[in-house]
């Protein structure tokens, strides 16, 4: 009886595994699904130097929906975005590398762009050609609306 109670225990814990790993698939997919994502880390609101320690940099995707980006958390069984960045309210800083730790942190080919963001600094880390295709969408803003690109 004990024998057929622990495997019924460890049968469970591996069906709830695996149902969560699908869900967590899934999540993934559907953000996808809408297209123009690209794998993209953030670390909010930042104090004015480059902090090379690595903390504070979360893991995401990032979605184009019209006038704004939606960014989301890759861990996460959230539906929603953990936050909305508004074309018109991102104020381009500066680009650097990686340093120190956070080379560690980061996806490999990161680039880094410095941001305000509503008086919010924040860094975004994301490939090259994601950073050209984010300040091109910066760039191609509406007539008449304001764009912070440096």
């Amino acid at each position: 009886m004990k024998m057929f109670l622990a495997l019924l225990v460890c049968g469970l814990v591996v069906a709830l595994v695996v149902i969560g790993l699908f869900v967590f698939g899934l999540r993934r997919r559907l953000i996808q699904r809408a297209g123009g994502t690209f794998d993209c880390s953030l670390r909010w609101n930042i104090g004015e130097e480059p902090d090379p320690s690595g903390k504070g940099w979360v893991y995401g995707v990032a979605r184009y929906s019209g006038d704004e980006i939606a960014w989301f958390r890759v861990f996460s069984y959230a539906p929603r975005p953990r936050r909305v960045l508004e074309r018109s309210a991102i104020e381009v800083l500066e680009r650097r590398m990686p340093e120190g730790e956070e080379e560690l942190a980061l996806l490999s080919d990161s680039v880094i762009q410095g941001c305000l963001h509503r008086g919010t600094r924040l860094e975004l880390a994301m490939s090259e050609d994601a950073l050209t295709g984010f300040l091109a969408w910066l760039e191609a803003a509406p007539p008449g609306q304001r764009v912070n690109v440096a």
